[in-house]
Order: C-alpha cells, then sequence, then structure tokens
C-alpha cells in the first residue's frame, strides 16, 4: 500500500538487480547500555531512537527505504513548502507520498505564514503520517531570510503562533526540529523548548548549531542537559553524528532521548545498523564488503528506477555513489564513469565488472 501517488515503473528487464534487502534484526540493548529508555512520540515507541533527518534533494523514498532496511527507526521527507502545498503544487504534494514500508514516517512542513502553515498541516495529515514535522532549522538564505525555518528563531512569538496553530489544526503528532538559535548571541533553545511542550509539541529535534553557522563549525551538545531539565516531551540530537561511536558518546553525555542522522547517513547508509549493533554489543561491525556496497547501490537505482522512471531515476541517483563507493579502489574514476549514464544497463555492466575485479578471491591451495 502506497498513501498518495507513487508511480511505480516497471524494472523488472533488468535482470542483475539483487534481491531486495530484508529487513535488519530487530536488537535488544543489554546492560551496560540498557540505561537508554524508549521515547514515546504519540503512540509510537521506539529505543533508543536512531532517526533519519529530512533531507532536500536526499530523502526520497528510494532513500528512505534504503535507510529503513539498514535500521532506521523513523524516516522523514523531504520538507514540504507550505505556500506551494495550499497553491495546489503537485509536485510539491508529490513529496508526502510513502509506502507502508518506510513506517514510521514524518512528513516534514515549512513556511513562514499561519494560515499557509495550517492548511499545509491538514494535508500533511490527508496522507497518514506517522508524525508532522515542523521544520524551524532550515538555514539557507532562500528560507531563513523569508522568514521559514531557521528565520523562526528571530522571531519566537510566531514560531509559537505556527506551532500552536498546527497543533491544534491536527490529531496526528506533531514535532518540531530548530537550531540553538540564530547566531551565537541569541541562542534561546531553552526558552524555545518551554514553549513547544506548552503548545503541545510532541517532540524536539535540535540542531547543536546556530542558524549563522549552517554546517561549519562546531556542534555544541552542552545545551541538551539543559533543555531536558525545562522540559518533560522527547529530546532528539541532529548534527555531526557521523560513527557508532559518536552515537554512544551523544547518548551518554547528553541524556537525549534520540538521535537523527542526516548528512552521516548519505555518507555511509550503514551507520544505523552500525550504530545499533555498537550500543548492543559494544563491537564495531566491519565495514561493508565491497560485495555489500556494490549490492546496495544496485538495490538502491532499483528502486530510483521503481519509483522514479530510469532516466530520472539514474540522474537523481548519482548524488549517493561517493557514499556508497565510498574508500574503495579507485573510487574517483569509477564515480566518473559512473556519473556518465542516464541509462540502468551500462550502470549495472560496470558495477559487475567492477564487483568482479575488487572482491576478494579465494587463495590458492
Amino acid at each position: 500500500m502506497c498513501y498518495g501517488k507513487i508511480v511505480e515503473h516497471e524494472v523488472d528487464q533488468y535482470a542483475e538487480f539483487p534481491p531486495e534487502l530484508p529487513p535488519p534484526e530487530i536488537v535488544e540493548y543489554p546492560p551496560p547500555f540498557g540505561y537508554l529508555e524508549k521515547m514515546k512520540i504519540g503512540n509510537l515507541d521506539i529505543r533508543p531512537g536512531i532517526l533519519l533527518a529530512p533531507m532536500e534533494d536526499v530523502t526520497d523514498p528510494p532513500f528512505r527505504l534504503i535507510c529503513k532496511r539498514m535500521g532506521a527507526d523513523v524516516v522523514y521527507t523531504e520538507f514540504v513548502n507550505s505556500d506551494g502545498l495550499v497553491r495546489g503544487s503537485k509536485k510539491t504534494q508529490q513529496k508526502m507520498s510513502f509506502t507502508e514500508e518506510e513506517r514510521p514516517i514524518g512528513i516534514q512542513i515549512y513556511g513562514g505564514d499561519v494560515a499557509s502553515m495550517e492548511g499545509a498541516a491538514h494535508m500533511a495529515e490527508s496522507f497518514a503520517p506517522d508524525l508532522i514535522d515542523i521544520n524551524c532549522g532550515c538555514w539557507v538564505r532562500d528560507v531563513a531570510m523569508r522568514g521559514a525555518g531557521a528565520g523562526l528563531l528571530r522571531d519566537i512569538p510566531k514560531m509559537e503562533k505556527i506551532a500552536s496553530t498546527v497543533v491544534r489544526a491536527v490529531k496526528t503528532p506533531v514535532t518540531l526540529k530548530t537550531r540553538l538559535g540564530w547566531d551565537a548571541e541569541s541562542i534561546r533553545i531553552v526558552e524555545v523548548a518551554k514553549m513547544c511542550e506548552a503548545v503541545g509539541i510532541a517532540a524536539l529535534t535540535v540542531h547543536c548549531r546556530t542558524r549563522e553557522q549552517g554546517h561549519k563549525g562546531a556542534v555544541d551538545y552542552s545545551w541538551i542537559p539543559r533543555i531536558k531539565e525545562a522540559v518533560a516531551i522527547p529530546v532528539i540530537v541532529n548534527g555531526d553524528v557521523v560513527t557508532p561511536q559518536n552515537v554512544r558518546v551523544v547518548f551518554e553525555t547528553t541524556g537525549c532521548d534520540g538521535i537523527m542522522i542526516g548528512r552521516g547517513a548519505v555518507i555511509n547508509p550503514w551507520i544505523f545498523r552500525d550504530a545499533k549493533h555498537f550500543l548492543a554489543t559494544g563491537e564495531l561491525l566491519p565495514e561493508p564488503t565491497v560485495e555489500e556496497r556494490v549490492n546496495l547501490l544496485k538495490e538502491h537505482l532499483r528502486l530510483s528506477i521503481q519509483y522514479k522512471g530510469e532516466r530520472v531515476g539514474v540522474i537523481e541517483l548519482r548524488k549517493h555513489y561517493s557514499g556508497f563507493l565510498r574508500g574503495m579502489p579507485h573510487v574517483a574514476k569509477i564515480r566518473m564513469e559512473l556519473m556518465q549514464f542516464t541509462e540502468a544497463a551500462p550502470i549495472l555492466e560496470h558495477l559487475t565488472k567492477f564487483l568482479e575485479l575488487y572482491s576478494p578471491r579465494p587463495a590458492l591451495v
């Protein structure tokens, strides 16, 4: 079953696609990690909560499915423009479509107009997501300087009005993602957290940088314990969590309820699996083999074609080559070769040859 109109395209002609990956094994968390409590958001019980961040032009259905199969507890759509929704943009509406396999899933909406955000929330709820998330953290100029995303950190009363309006407009649990503040001189995240809890926000995600920093400079996790002391709603950490060791350290040092991974998943889709294994056992899994990397890339290609058609699916997959092939021999050369193609067949041929060339061979007796 799918929610919204996802048009599935025929891919059966490509015989080299591997079978669909089975879902990852559910891992329990024995001591010393048993202190990680279940995170409750609405009717969702998540333990300890390792989530895929919403990312524009990245978290489309194929990538969400890959991350879900690698162990992401919750996934999110790309952020959806509220003005585009209320204007009836079909392309904007399409961003809210998802499949049953992706659950639990959140639809993230953004905008600076209260009425548009209310209308967008109603439309998002019609797709039956598990969560609706309000973006108050996007730092890019075209968003923030128009009073949306992180721009709302300069107008906390307006942020409060948007949050309270969206919460009242829908029955679906509403979460909110933001940053520490507009800049280092105006960090008001504890105040924002209290406001969110007061208006009914079900969970708060904090990217631990300011809007001024963007993705540069050091993250500051020291604010998370202060937020946890101030509110009872779940607090989720985002920002520079790119390894299983990062996941463990952030859980242990901040007391957060969950961790949201963005760019770390782009460069390493296995991070959800690896982090859960590390939390459960204290042991690091070996790096994915060449065969694992190639097969997962093929599966992503299959999904991309299935949901977007061959030409678009191939072109939009290009941004993911670096992550799948990271650390492999001659990665720059193979990536440049793959970037030339707009059809699946030559990509599959190149990947098969690459696999044959660099897979370990049995030792001669």
